[in-house]
């Protein structure tokens, strides 16, 4: 074996926990080094979540120029142009890279563009994308790798050349009649954004509803609106057979009849990356579902290698990989710091928005948890009516004998801005009633904060 090159720190994917440790220890003068083999900063701004929500913005754009009569905007004729969506993407993808790399280049940190496999306790091969190959040795290595669409062994599927995320994200078509297999986040988003370009679009779920971890009032409301914009949804439904190449025709078996279309995405989940970089030469295990073991401190099972991010089954939100970070630098030096009982908010970025922390009605009876229930509807908030957007609710779970927020979920306009309110209450302890009786700009979504908890049943 080539004698490796010694770093202090050494991270195998450039995705936002791995790279805010390398910014982070390299910026105290430390050799840092971040090995990636293809998207700089990780998928969250090349092919996730900032883009995504680029596309989604595009098309709620579309939608208002479709409904611009209801505003008083006289329609003088408009069309939607994919390459110029695509592009205006593109640059902003463009723009993230840059401020990558000049994070690099001011904190020190090392960026090397490649293939990298381990070969020996803490130590890399990589295969370098420019040519020939480097050995690097880590006194510690934390694994960032990552997570891609999972492709199920439905017969025909793989062939049918699916798009996932990754290309749906790229198109400069509008599909004629697009196929979305996954009723989930990724699955509804994108549903509702290519029908809002044009596309005729059918969503295909294997269980009994969309989205159908959350509470049943959440899944109602999402489902009624995708049919209200004309898409087709088929839940309690599974796929048998895949026909025909995407992009041209594809005809989908399914135990309810035949789909045919031209386009099929794949949106039913992820699977980490975790296979093929040689973990069991650096003494690291994985789990049933590939995901690398981890403690609650983010520790593999090999001496001084760490794993973060989807990779190690974190929750698979970009927000959640970067408090991973903060956990593994609080460890590394010397301090002691959990990923047990952590926040989780999350948000659904269709439009309207769905966002929700803590418990939901339906955790809360699965754990036995007694809480009394706040709910409003958005009518009742004033500026959702300024924005004829008033489709959707404010609800919260308040403990049964106590003051203390449980849980709070939003269907509606800026739901997320609305639920970091609520957030910082729960995290600063605060009593339901601080909220209930604060002074809240008007008319603003947050107001609508203090309808929600007046209405909080009495002990």
């Amino acid at each position: 074996m080539t004698h490796p090159e010694q770093y202090d720190l050494l991270v195998l994917g450039s995705g936002a926990p791995g790279k805010l440790l390398a910014w982070t220890i390299a910026s105290q003068g430390k050799r840092a080094a971040v090995v990636e083999r293809r998207y700089i900063g990780g998928s969250c701004p090349n092919v996730s979540c900032l883009p995504s929500k680029n596309l989604i913005h595009s098309a709620k754009t579309a939608d208002v120029f479709r409904h611009g009569g209801a505003f008083g905007i006289v329609d003088r004729g408009w069309k939607v142009d994919m390459a110029a969506v695509r592009n205006r993407k593109r640059k902003m993808v463009d723009e993230l890279i840059e401020v990558h790399l000049e994070k690099y280049r001011e904190s020190g940190a090392e960026l090397v563009m490649g293939e990298g496999r381990f070969i020996a306790p803490k130590t890399l091969e990589v295969a370098l994308n420019a040519g020939g190959s480097r050995t690097l040795h880590g006194d510690v290595v934390v694994i960032d790798t990552g997570s891609r669409a999972r492709r199920d062994d439905t017969p025909g599927l793989v062939e049918s050349k699916p798009l996932t995320h990754v290309e749906a994200l790229d198109l400069d078509l509008v599909p004629e009649h697009l196929i979305v297999l996954g009723g989930g986040y990724v699955g509804v988003e994108l549903a509702q954004t290519f029908r809002r370009f044009g596309s005729r679009v059918t969503v295909v779920e294997r269980n009994k509803s969309l989205i159908h971890r959350e509470d049943p009032d959440v899944t109602e409301e999402i489902e009624r609106l995708l049919l209200d914009e004309g898409i087709d949804v088929q839940t309690g439904t599974s796929v048998r057979r895949v026909e025909g190449t995407s992009g041209r025709s594809v005809r989908l078996e399914t135990d309810r009849g035949a789909i045919e279309g031209t386009h099929v995405l794949v949106a039913e989940g992820r699977t980490p990356n975790t296979d093929g970089i040689g973990l069991e030469k650096a003494g690291v295990e994985t789990d049933g579902r590939g995901h690398i073991k981890v403690d609650e401190r983010l520790r593999t099972t090999a001496e001084g290698v760490w794993a973060v991010g989807d990779c190690a089954g974190s929750p698979n939100f970009t927000h959640i990989a970067e408090d991973d970070f903060r956990v593994v630098l609080v460890n590394l030096t010397g301090g002691d710091r959990v990923t047990t009982g952590r926040q989780v908010p999350y948000c659904l970025f269709t439009d309207p928005e769905v966002a929700h922390i803590g418990l939901g009605e339906r955790e809360a009876r699965e754990r036995g948890v007694e809480y009394r229930l706040a709910k409003i509807p958005m009518t009742a908030v004033l500026r959702a009516r300024t924005l004829s957007e008033t489709r959707g609710f404010f609800k919260a779970l308040i403990e049964k004998d106590g003051d203390r927020i449980l849980g709070f979920t939003a269907f509606g306009p800026e739901a997320g801005e609305v639920l970091a309110v609520v957030q910082v209450a729960m995290l600063a302890g605060l009593p339901y009633t601080a909220l209930r009786d604060a002074v809240l700009t008007h008319p603003t979504m947050a107001e609508g904060l203090a309808t929600l908890f007046s209405s909080v049943p009495p002990r």
